[in-house]
C-alpha cells in the first residue's frame, strides 16, 4: 500500500480546524475495527478520525509504505509498472485508493476577480481569524459550505452564500439522526446499477449536514437565521462584478420537494417494518424561506468583499495515471470499480458500488466485491 505523506495524511494535512465528520460516531466501522467510546451519537472530530484510520491500519497490519508518492502508473507485459518517489515496482494487478477530492474544483471565471480579494479553498481555510475582515462571499451549498458559511458568520464577518444546486437534509428525523434513517431504511444499499441516472448520481452534493454536540440542523433557513445573506449560483465576473442567477427560489423548491420524497420514503419503511411505534410523529420542514429580491451582481473591487471561499467541490488528480481510463472531464471509467484496463481497479469513489461507497461505513461491502473480481481476474491468469 503506497501512501504519499503520512497515514491519514489528508486528515491531517487538508482538513479545516473545526471540522467533524457528518457521520455519527456509531457508523464509524471497518473490519475489525469500530468505535467503541463514550458518545456513539456524536461526530469525530479531524484529529479523532486520523486516530481511527492509525489504529485501523496497526489492528489491519496494513503493508503501508509511507512517503511514497506515486508518479506514473503505465502498462507494462501483463500488468503494470509504478513508478515513485522510491523506485518502480512491477504489479499484476492495481487498485488506485486515492479518492476524489484530491483538488478543489474552481470555476476559470476565478481567474477574473480583482487582485485585491483574497481566494480560498476548503484546502486552504484553517478558521476565520486568518480571512481578512469584512465580508465574505461563500461560494456552494454544500455540506463544506454551508459549515464554513455558518463558522465564518458567527466570527463576526458578514458573509454571501451563493446557492447552486443542493441537498436538503435535516440532521435528526424522528429522534433519530438521519443517516440513521439513510442506512436502516436501505437507501444506502442502492446499487450502481439499479440507477437511472448514474453519472447525477456519483455527481451530486453533499448534504447540508454539520456534526455538532447539539445535533443541530444547519440548512438554508437556519444560515438566514444566522445573518448570512443568499444569493444564486455564480455564472460569471463581468467588469470586476460578480454576477449571479436569479433561478433561487426554483433552487429552493427543488430541495425542499426531494426532501419530502425522501422523507416519505423513512415514514413508509417505518410502517412496513412495523416499527412505526418506535418514532416520534412524522414531520415536515418549513419550506426554504427565499429572500423577497436576492442581489444579481456584487461588485467585487468596491471592498464590500474581502475574500472569497470556494466550496465548490472536489475533483480527483489522476495526472500520475499513464493508463487510457480518464475521461474528457478527468473522471476515471469505470463499472463498480473495475475499470477498463484488465487488472485495473478502484476504491473508495462516489456511488462506486453503492449509494454509501465514500462513507467509511460503506467501504467494506465494496471492497469485498471489487477485491472478488480481483482475485478471480488473477486466477484466470
Amino acid at each position: 500500500m503506497l501512501e504519499r505523506g503520512e497515514v491519514a495524511n489528508s486528515w491531517r494535512r487538508e482538513r479545516w480546524d473545526s471540522l467533524r465528520l457528518l457521520t455519527p460516531n456509531w457508523q464509524s466501522r471497518l473490519p475489525g475495527l469500530r468505535y467503541e467510546g463514550p458518545d456513539p451519537d456524536g461526530y469525530m472530530t479531524a484529529g479523532e478520525v486520523t486516530e481511527f484510520i492509525e489504529r485501523f491500519a496497526a489492528v489491519s497490519r496494513a503493508p503501508v509504505r509511507t512517503g511514497e508518492n506515486v508518479t506514473s502508473v503505465r502498462p507494462a507485459g501483463d500488468g503494470y509498472l509504478v513508478t515513485t518517489g522510491g523506485g518502480e515496482i512491477a504489479a499484476r494487478t492495481v487498485v488506485i485508493a486515492s479518492g476524489a477530492c484530491n483538488r478543489p474544483s474552481v470555476p476559470r471565471f476565478s481567474g477574473e476577480v480583482p487582485a485585491v480579494v483574497e481566494q480560498l479553498t476548503p484546502f486552504d481555510y484553517r478558521d476565520p481569524g486568518k480571512l481578512p475582515d469584512g465580508g465574505v462571499l461563500v461560494v456552494g451549498a454544500s455540506a463544506t459550505g454551508v459549515q464554513l458559511a455558518a463558522e465564518i458568520q458567527r466570527s463576526g464577518r458578514p458573509v454571501t452564500l451563493s446557492v447552486g444546486e443542493h441537498v436538503r437534509l435535516p440532521r435528526t428525523y424522528r429522534g433519530r439522526d438521519v443517516l440513521w434513517w439513510m442506512d436502516t431504511a436501505g437507501v444506502w444499499d442502492q446499487r450502481y446499477d439499479e440507477m437511472d441516472d448514474l453519472t447525477r448520481a456519483r455527481g451530486l452534493p453533499s448534504p447540508q449536514l454539520v456534526g455538532t454536540p447539539e445535533r443541530a440542523t444547519l440548512d438554508l433557513n437556519a444560515l438566514t437565521d444566522l445573518g448570512v445573506e443568499l444569493v444564486g449560483r455564480w455564472a460569471m465576473v463581468r467588469d470586476g462584478r460578480a454576477l449571479f442567477s436569479g433561478g433561487l427560489r426554483n433552487m429552493f423548491s427543488l430541495a425542499d420537494l426531494k426532501l419530502r420524497r425522501l422523507l416519505d420514503i423513512f415514514d413508509e419503511w417505518a410502517l412496513t417494518s412495523g416499527r412505526d411505534g418506535e418514532f416520534g410523529p412524522p414531520e415536515r420542514l418549513a419550506p426554504t424561506r427565499a429572500p423577497a429580491s436576492p442581489p444579481l451582481q456584487l461588485d467585487l473591487g468596491s471592498g464590500e468583499i474581502r475574500s472569497i471561499v470556494w466550496a465548490t467541490g472536489f475533483r480527483p488528480d489522476y495526472g500520475w495515471l499513464d493508463v487510457p481510463v480518464v475521461d474528457s472531464k478527468g473522471q476515471l471509467e469505470h463499472e463498480g470499480g473495475v475499470a477498463g484496463s484488465p487488472g485495473l481497479y478502484a476504491l473508495g469513489l462516489p456511488v462506486l458500488r453503492r449509494r454509501r461507497s465514500t462513507f467509511i461505513c460503506g467501504i467494506e461491502d465494496d471492497a469485498r466485491e471489487v477485491i472478488g473480481h480481483l482475485a478471480g481476474y488473477l486466477d484466470g491468469h
